[in-house]
């Protein structure tokens, strides 16, 4: 570990033993404070891969990683920037214009915007090629007409990242379009999909001929699919597809609450997590290295997801003698554990994604 990944963590480990909130699982998707996103990009612990000239501190992913890393174990209220600092901010540096970079970057260095991501449709399973949502030019500006769903966070969203077909072409994969889109436009509707709790951080969101200004297009037109894919690296392989759960593992430890059978089966899953971080670790080295590592992204997310769900099978025996904040971490991981399934695509997707990969 270098010394400025000690520091990272040092420094986050720092705020979060000042700042007040209670502990969580799935913190990225459901820990909501703006005030705890804005304080970290006042510390400099946002953005720290992007130059500095937008907000960042020229890091690496690795360094990202340190952050990352750190914040989830603690079950830290993230959710408020997750979207925009981990691949909103990277995909305009990639793919933004110079004006598209200035107007963005560096309110999301500080969190003061909040993304939600405009992916998935009702239609279309779990082919995101086959969106039908559609934008039409309209002067120099585009009019955008469809739903999206599954979409986190659409809620408290300042903007959305919206993928939109604007053409028709013989392959499916050709004709989308990125776009930004703000939440306040006229013809948006945010409806809650409710979780097994009654609470919600997915929603559908419904476009009814919203106006879209013509420089919020991220990138060529035509080309959202190769920039989509480049994107989802960042979202599928990250420690937040293994770390949702943890804040409940080391609950159940701390309180010794492990019988002799779940000691035995604990092993077994230090092992796993080790692994894991290994992986999201040359995950962040491979795009430090200025790869896409779609296959290897799309293992972390798939291999992570059934140990979260193991984590969820191994603490469960354990309940009946658990207080009630451990109780509570339990149940917040088994209210999220369908959506961790769901959310940067399902498993049949991953699996497609690997297969292809290792051709």
């Amino acid at each position: 570990m270098t010394d400025t990944c000690q520091d990272l963590r040092r420094r986050v480990r720092d705020l979060v033993a000042e700042w007040d909130f209670t502990p969580r699982c799935d913190s990225w998707a459901s820990g909501y404070d703006p005030d705890f996103s804005q304080e970290l990009g006042r510390r400099g612990l946002l953005a720290v891969t992007w130059p500095k000239e937008f907000g960042g501190a020229e890091g690496t992913n690795v360094d990202r990683f340190a952050v990352s890393e750190e914040l989830l174990r603690a079950g830290a209220p993230v959710a408020a920037h997750w979207v925009g600092e981990r691949q909103i901010g990277p995909s305009l540096l990639r793919h933004g214009t110079r004006e598209l970079q200035e107007e963005f970057c560096p309110p999301l260095a500080r969190a003061e915007y909040r993304f939600a991501l405009g992916m998935s449709e009702p239609d279309a399973g779990s082919d995101l090629a086959a969106v039908r949502t559609k934008a039409v030019r309209d002067g120099d500006s585009w009019r955008v007409t469809g739903r999206k769903i599954w979409t986190s966070g659409a809620h408290r969203a300042t903007h959305l990242y919206l993928l939109a077909r604007t053409s028709q072409e013989e392959d499916k994969h050709a004709g989308l379009t990125e776009f930004i889109v703000s939440m306040d436009s006229p013809g948006i509707t945010v409806s809650p999909i409710l979780d097994l709790r009654g609470e919600h951080h997915f929603n559908e969101v419904v476009l009814e001929d919203v106006h879209v200004p013509g420089r919020w297009v991220i990138g060529d037109i035509g080309a959202g699919w190769p920039q989509v894919v480049g994107q989802l690296s960042f979202e599928r392989g990250g420690p937040e597809r293994f770390l949702s759960t943890y804040p409940l593992l080391t609950a159940v430890l701390r309180a010794n609450l492990a019988d002799d059978t779940a000691r035995r089966e604990l092993r077994a899953l230090a092992g796993r997590l080790q692994v894991l971080r290994r992986w999201t670790l040359e995950n962040a080295r491979a795009m430090d290295a200025g790869h896409t590592p779609s296959t290897h992204a799309a293992m972390s997310k798939y291999l992570g997801n059934k140990f979260e769900r193991d984590v969820i099978a191994w603490a469960r025996p354990l309940m009946p003698r658990a207080d009630r904040s451990i109780r509570a971490l339990y149940d917040q991981a088994v209210a999220a554990s369908p959506a961790s399934g769901i959310r940067g695509g399902a498993a049949q997707v991953m699996l497609s994604v690997i297969a292809k990969g290792k051709k």
